[in-house]
């Protein structure tokens, strides 16, 4: 028997909508399903595929209001950050790639050695199958159909299994699938928790694509390769955010206060690590938290959207305030009650015995920490499991390249912070417990994608020299490979001894 989904606002608790959950007998067949969608779907041109992509951002330029108001009331987040962080990355991609798409997947001819005369070679694309997209809950609408876009652009189905937590994003795409008339089956939605979400796994699909934690992203990992499933798994950070003693310290604080605090600080690309050079600490400290309460509740900053996540954002802090740590903004975690608002907190005094400085605390919380020497700053923000994201601060635009170049870290930004992610020409994905694959630019469409390599040649040829039999080939290949190979001077001497061996004989 199915289970009733209730949604409920995250700060309010009002119910937003109930459905019927999808019955985890059900997943065979919905493979069953996406396999007849794909053979359909795969067959149709590249340029018949992209008319939907058009329709689908035509849709929600039309529609922003009610998109955004389905957002805010799944996540709890402010409208302008519904409409910035969520919907406007959506319609970044869905023009990028309606312009980009066919210059991607269409066949690339390459070179072929010249000893290998008379041959071509080149590259195709071919998709992949079924694509299972698991989604998050912090920016359930982008990091759903960032993927399902892509690899439906790509000539594959799509099983989509949104987060539990914000339910009604599905059903909003749902709705988008149905009002664009995209074909039955191209893309389901499958609505339910993590039981759902294993059957998913353990299932038929042809590519796994997940965001989410370290610790799921390890077992869905672990699963797709004992069956060699490829899959792409987009997790967690902490990434840090180094202030140089020349940067631009209105700046600097500015982005540090937006980087840490934008969607509650519930982004895998948060600041959670501020390192400010000992000559400025004191005033960078002052401004920040200035600036800080500044920050209007409500209008600035939204609510938490997963009522798990303030436990884990509490454990962080009180963690840090018993162990020396001083909380210089917001209320200390005995007073916060059963509020989904969090103010947000500013801490100093944080050493790295403290899990706000080793774990991902995913909240609106900022530690921050002095360094003296360039060194010093690159280890300690190089001294994590995690490397998403990283930024640094600083006019010396060498040394801004030169310490980029020392962090590990898939994502870098120098004098801002968290944009990489919003450039749809750049790939996107992290190393260390990041996560493993990219997608955004070019690799969003190549990671959904079969590809070939082919060499080809015209058959006139009755045999190669390569080919049987071997009887006196030896000297020929051999002098093949020398003069191939050989600078100008070489070859040269070369032909003169092959020159002088054929008039001995």
């Amino acid at each position: 028997m199915k289970n009733v989904m209730i949604a409920k606002h995250p700060a309010t608790g009002e119910t937003i909508d109930q459905w019927l959950e999808t019955d985890v007998k059900q997943v065979p067949e919905l493979y069953e399903k996406a396999g007849s969608a794909f053979t359909f779907w795969s067959s149709r041109s590249l340029e018949t595929r992209l008319t939907y992509i058009t329709k689908m951002k035509h849709y929600m330029l039309s529609n922003l209001d009610e998109i955004a108001e389905e957002i805010c009331s799944a996540t709890g987040k402010v409208k302008t950050e519904a409409l910035t962080s969520d919907i406007m990355p959506v319609i970044d991609i869905l023009q990028h790639y309606e312009k980009r798409a066919p210059k991607v997947l269409r066949r690339k001819k390459v070179p072929t050695p010249l000893l290998f005369v008379g041959k071509s070679s080149y590259v195709d694309y071919f998709p992949l199958g079924t694509v299972l997209v698991i989604s998050p809950w912090n920016f359930p609408f982008q990091l759903s159909m960032t993927p399902v876009i892509s690899a439906l652009i790509a000539g594959n189905s799509v099983i989509l299994k949104p987060s539990e937590v914000t339910p009604t994003i599905g059903l909003l795409i749902e709705k988008i699938a149905r009002e664009i008339n995209l074909p039955k089956n191209v893309l389901q939605v499958a609505h339910g928790g993590k039981e759902l979400g294993q059957a998913l796994v353990a299932g038929a699909p042809n590519h796994i694509f997940f965001t989410g934690s370290v610790e799921t992203g390890r077992k869905i990992g672990v699963e797709a390769s004992r069956r060699l499933i490829p899959s792409t798994l987009e997790l967690g950070g902490k990434d840090p955010m180094i202030i140089f003693e020349d940067a631009s310290l209105k700046r600097a604080v500015h982005g540090a206060v937006w980087g840490a605090f934008t969607n509650a600080g519930q982004v895998c690309m948060s600041i959670e690590r501020v390192y400010v050079q000992h000559s400025i600490y004191g005033e960078f400290i002052d401004r920040l938290v200035e600036e800080t309460k500044k920050l209007k509740m409500g209008e600035d900053i939204g609510s938490l959207t997963f009522e798990g996540q303030k436990e884990v954002i509490k454990d962080h802090v009180l963690d840090a305030i018993d162990k020396g740590a001083l909380l210089l903004t917001g209320k200390h975690p005995d007073k916060w009650g059963d509020s989904m608002y969090l103010e947000p907190m500013i801490l100093t005094n944080v050493s790295e015995k403290m899990k706000i400085l080793t774990e991902e605390t995913f909240g609106p919380v900022m530690p921050v920490i002095s360094f003296s020497t360039e060194e010093e700053a690159i280890n300690q923000a190089n001294n994590t499991n995690f490397g998403l994201n990283a930024s640094v601060w600083t006019k010396d635009s060498e040394r801004a390249d030169r310490v980029v170049s020392k962090l590990i870290t898939g994502n870098a930004v120098i004098n801002d912070v968290l944009i990489t992610v919003a450039n749809p020409h750049l790939p996107f994905g992290g190393v260390k417990n990041s996560g493993i694959g990219n997608y955004h630019g070019d690799e969003g469409l190549l990671t959904f994608s079969r590809q070939m390599s082919v060499m080809k040649d015209p058959g006139y040829k009755q045999k190669e020299i390569n080919w049987y039999p071997y009887k006196n080939k030896y000297d020929k290949v051999k002098f093949l490979i020398q003069a191939y190979y050989s600078n100008k001077k070489e070859m040269i001497s070369l032909v003169r001894s092959a020159y002088k061996k054929f008039r001995q004989k």
